[in-house]
Formats: structure tokens, sequence, C-alpha cells
């Protein structure tokens, strides 16, 4: 299979331009009878399907949540990138594009990653017109901060809560066509198969997650908006009901898979606390722009916080890197944690921790001050563990975050399957092996936004003369069928243990073996510990009720069985690749320091690999440097 990117002719501050230039149009009556499915309402699927509505498509768009405002974009907290220079601290399109590229260790395309930058401060004008509260100065002028990995301030945001005031604008708009009639809304409903006729996405299969009743649609183009895949390893800062099966069902249904093992584990969220816990919590990493991270110097310290002298402290982002410091990026700043708490140092009731201190920023700024830049943060801190890190200072350990890789899109965000497109964190386009802080919200809202509503119209041009599905096609009869056989058949395992039972044992594994750090025999050992518990997932697992009704044990088992399939590539995927780049670091290809090593000659390619029953097939696209000279990626 060739891998066609789609890169537009020119340089590189003229690709965007010059595609739209030559793009291909449909007349607004002909728009009217094409159908565009968007899968997901998070900010990349409404703000996709709130702008293909306003196009004058006829679009449905279908959520799991009972809400569209209950999408994970809620969750981030800390802010979103744009490249406006507000502060004349020397930032430009260029440098940002320069700090992703860099900061993803040169594993994702130029071309994709100059437009998200490119396209950033048109962003900002965007939302502050939709009404989003956006932190200001005293005189009114929008106010930025620093995020990890760069040297400019050039973060947007709104308190420690900018996702879900970027999400509510999102949910505005998108009910705003739902109330048009321009947009039919599907709420409390999951898709569990891809329908495709003749090489192309024509429809999906859903359950209702209300009565278990499974319904058919139809469509000229399916657009996937459901986010990462992170709740693999069980205990991560994603919601509970965050799932990869809409990815994983059109994977087998023909799309590429890139890059899996490339997994965020981000630096400040909660420590786990317990082996029945089911999620752990997010610290946003704003808090990094003024607390320091430090552990005692003295292994196994058992004193307070606050009794340990300034002396006897070590602040080791700051001592290891020191032109980045507490702002290093995330898949740095984690694993020097993790080798701190590995080395007997880490603190807590646990040890699995460090300190986060924002005892200086309080005296040099005052508590108001901070109080004002991250309130909602230590209210929510002081919620949960009882503490008020005003007094003393937080608890943080590294967490599963964000997905990196997903299903692999061309330029125009779509997928190997002609009419399925891929926006946001399900797909692998702008991130490469380690995704810049505030960068998220950045890419899921340029995606449904800016990007799909310019693009798919060059697949939908030629599909306006052909027949247009219909949920009576046979497709649609063999997909249903095979789905009713596939939720008869986890029901009749009747066994003995539970569904969290399985995922707290994948948990472990993939934490491990595939998080952090990884090597060979690690990861040779998890593949088969992963088939392992496969095996006895379909010989053993206890699904109670039934499908003809609402039934979350179902829901989690069906999704459970895809993580396990996935957790087998991610480690396939990273056992192949013999190198160590940004979140993916092989223990075996790094420095004396403890620094990645980075293999040009033979890994400057994107993994897309193709699903082959009990086996994967690798396909790469080769990254093609034409601006930017891969460098040694130092933050020293």
């Amino acid at each position: 299979m060739k891998l066609d990117s789609k890169i537009p002719e020119g340089k590189l501050k003229d690709k965007w331009r010059n595609y739209q230039v030559k793009s291909q149009l449909i007349n607004p009556a002909n728009k009217k009878k094409l159908n565009i499915i968007v899968v997901g309402s998070g900010l990349a699927g409404a703000g996709a399907a709130s702008t293909l509505a306003e196009l004058g498509y006829d679009v449905r768009c279908f959520c799991y949540q009972d809400s569209a405002r209950r999408a994970h974009s809620v969750a981030a907290q800390g802010g979103i990138n744009a490249a406006k220079n507000y502060q004349h601290d020397g930032d430009s399109i260029y440098r940002m594009f320069y700090d992703t590229l860099k900061g993803g260790d040169f594993r994702s395309r130029e071309a994709n990653t100059y437009r998200l930058a490119e396209l950033s401060a048109p962003l900002i004008d965007h939302f502050v017109q939709q009404g989003v509260p956006f932190a200001r100065e005293y005189g009114g002028t929008l106010v930025n901060r620093s995020f990890g990995g760069v040297q400019v301030q050039r973060t947007f945001y709104a308190r420690g809560q900018t996702g879900q005031q970027l999400l509510l604008a999102a949910y505005s708009q998108l009910y705003k066509m739902v109330r048009a009639k321009k947009v039919e809304m599907f709420p409390r409903s999951e898709m569990l198969d891809l329908v495709v006729i003749d090489g192309k996405a024509k429809g999906i299969i859903v359950r209702d997650l209300v009565s278990g009743e499974l319904k058919r649609y139809a469509a000229d183009a399916v657009v996937l908006a459901t986010g990462g895949y992170s709740r693999v390893f069980r205990l991560s800062t994603l919601a509970i009901g965050c799932n990869g099966s809409a990815l994983w069902k059109a994977h087998k249904k023909g799309a590429l898979f890139g890059a899996p093992s490339f997994t965020q584990i981000h630096p400040t969220a909660l420590p786990q606390s317990s082996e029945a816990q089911s999620k752990l919590t997010l610290m946003s990493e704003s808090l990094r722009n003024d607390g320091r991270i430090w552990v005692p110097k003295t292994k196994a310290d058992t004193r307070k916080a606050n009794d340990i002298p300034e002396e006897e402290r070590d602040y080791y982002l700051e001592r290891r890197y020191p032109s980045f410091g507490n702002l290093a990026p995330r898949d740095i700043a984690s694993r020097a944690a993790k080798e701190r708490i590995d080395a007997g140092f880490g603190v807590g009731r646990l040890k699995n921790a460090v300190y986060l201190d924002f005892k200086h920023p309080i005296e040099k700024y005052g508590l108001e001050t901070i109080k004002d830049r991250y309130g909602n943060l230590f209210n929510m801190y002081k919620k949960i563990t009882g503490i008020d890190a005003y007094k003393e200072p937080m608890q943080i350990s590294p967490a599963a975050h964000f997905s990196m890789g997903g299903l692999w899109v061309d330029y125009e965000l779509m997928t190997t399957i002609p009419g399925l497109y891929a926006v946001g964190e399900c797909n692998f386009s702008d991130h490469g092996a380690n995704r810049l802080g505030a960068n998220s919200l950045l890419q899921a809202s340029v995606d449904g936004y800016f990007i799909l509503p310019n693009t798919i119209n060059n697949y939908l041009a030629s599909e306006i003369n052909t027949d247009h599905p219909t949920t009576s096609h046979p497709e649609f009869d063999k997909a249903e069928k095979d789905t009713k056989d596939y939720i008869e058949k986890v029901l009749a395992v009747n066994g003995t243990k539970t569904v969290d039972h399985f995922h707290r044992e994948l948990g472990k594994v993939m934490w491990q073996e595939c998080a952090m750090s990884r090597n060979k025999t690690g990861l040779e050992k998890a593949i088969t510990e992963i088939k392992i518990i496969r095996e006895q997932f379909w010989c053993d697992v206890k699904v109670t009720g039934n499908d003809k009704e609402m039934n979350t044990e179902l829901e989690k088992a069906l999704r459970l069985a895809d993580f396990i399939e996935l957790g087998i590539l991610m480690c396939t995927d990273a056992l192949e690749r013999e190198e160590s780049c940004g979140a993916h670091f092989r223990e075996e290809f790094q420095t004396e320091e403890g620094e990645a090593i980075r293999v040009d000659k033979d890994y400057s390619y994107v993994s897309a690999w193709e699903y082959k029953k009990d086996e994967f097939k690798l396909h790469k696209e080769v990254l093609e440097f034409e601006f930017v000279k891969p460098s040694v990626r130092s933050y020293k």
C-alpha cells in the first residue's frame, strides 16, 4: 500500500493557501444533498458538525454521553497556544512551528505542523467572537502564559478551565445548528462498527445505550472525532467512558493506525492512592509556570515537606535542564520524575510522588495573584486531598494522558479508507512523538473549525453524481449482524471475573512495559502477557444483564476487548521502533546522562499499521524535512 500524504506544492508558508486555491468547490444547492456523519461532540466534533452545517451539508452528530457538553474536551485546563506575539517576546508562526516540530522530536510532517501554527492566530479571534472569556490584562488586552517546551508566552487561557469554556462555545454553535434543523443530534449512542461499501466509508452501526437497540445510519462521508485511547492503561487522566473502539473498528475495516505507541505521560497528576482507584486527576501544566518541582535530597525522607530546609531540596528539573527548568516538555519532565521516584526519593504515603511547591511565587507575587491565576485548581486539589496547597506543596506524579498516535491521515485529514476522516486527538498528524502542552485544544479546534470544512469538499465533489447509500444495502445487513453476533459472544462467556479485573491486569502490563520507558525484553514479555489476558477474557469474563437494556458492564466489556487488541499493537509498534524519540523511550537507546538517542537514518518515518487477523503489517510514510534539519532535541 502506497501512502500518499497529499502535501501541496510550494514554500512552507504557502502550502495551505495553495491547497485552498486548487481545491474543488460544491454548489450550495448540491451540499444539501450530501449527508455527513460526525462521531464525537468534543471540540473537534462539535466544531466540525456546526461548521459543516453552516456550509449547507446535512449533518448527523453522535456521542455516547447524555449531552455534547460532557465531551472530554471539557477536562482540558491550562490553555490553548497561538502565535499572536502579544507579549512581543519574539514569537512567530515559524517559531511556534519549530517548537512543535522539535517538541515532537521530528516525527511529524512539516506541512501539517506548520499549518497548525499558521491557523492558531485566527482561531483565537474566532473564539473571542464566540464569547470565550479568555484572561485579560487590566487594560483589556488578552494575556498569555508559558507552557512546557517553549521560551515564549503564547498560551491563552481562562483560568484553569480553558477546555470547559471552549467547549461551551463549540456547544453553543452546535446547538444553534440543531435548533436550525441543520444538525441532527444523537446522544447516548455509541458507534460499534463502520460500514464500507465498494471501498468507501458509507455509514455506521450504532448501539442506543438506553434501549440497547442496534441502529443503522448511512452517509456520504464519515468523520471520527472520538478522542484518544490512553484508557488502555486503565489509570489515566481521561474520563472513564473514553475509549478507542471507534478507531479500532475503523482500523479493522482497513484504516491504517499511525504510531500507536506514541502516548504521552503527563507529569502533573495526582498520584495513585489505592488499587481500587478507577482514574487519576490531572493538575494543569500551567501550574509549572510558577510552581517549582522538587524532592528531598535524602532517600525515603519521612519529614513533612515544610520541615525540609531549602538546602536539602533537589529542584531536579532546574538542575538538569537549566534553560527550561520546570517548563521542560512533558515526556522529559515525566521521565525525570520517574527516575527520582525509582531511585528512592519519592514522597507521599506510597512514595510515588514529587512535590510541586508554590512557596516562592506566593512570597514574590502575593497570595491573591496566585489565587487569581490558579484558584480553581487549588480548590480542586484541596477538595480531593484535603490539603491546602497555598500552605504546603502539592504532591504530583506522572499519569497516562494523551495519544499522539491515532488513525493515519493525509494532509486532508482523510484516512486510508476514502470518505473516512479523523480529526482531533483520534488522528496522527501534528504532534509527532510528543505533544507540547496547550496544543491539544488547538489541534482539536483547528481540525474541526478550519481544516476539515476546507478539505472534505475535495472528496464529496466526486460523490454528488454517485448513488447515495441507503441502510438497505447488504453491507449494512452484514455489519449489523456481525455486531449483534459479537455482543452475543461477549454475553455468552458468562465467566467468573469482572471486566474491571481484566482491565486492571491489562493496565498493569501496559504501564510497566509500554509507558514512560520501554525495552525489547519487556515489550516481548508484554505482548505474550496481553495475549494471555485476551484468552482469559474470552474464557472467563462475567457481563451481567443483557443487550436489550442500559448495560454499562456490556459497554465496558466491548471497549476492553478493543483495548486488549490495541495494547498488542502498541507494544508491537514500540518493539519495532529501535530508537528513543519523544515519549517513546527505549532504554537501549539513551546517553550516559539518560537522554534519548534518535536514529534518524533508520526511523525517520511514521509507522502505519494494517490490520491482519492476529498480526499487523507495517507500512512506512517516510518523513522528508525540506525546510528544517532535524537536530538533537536538547532542553539543557
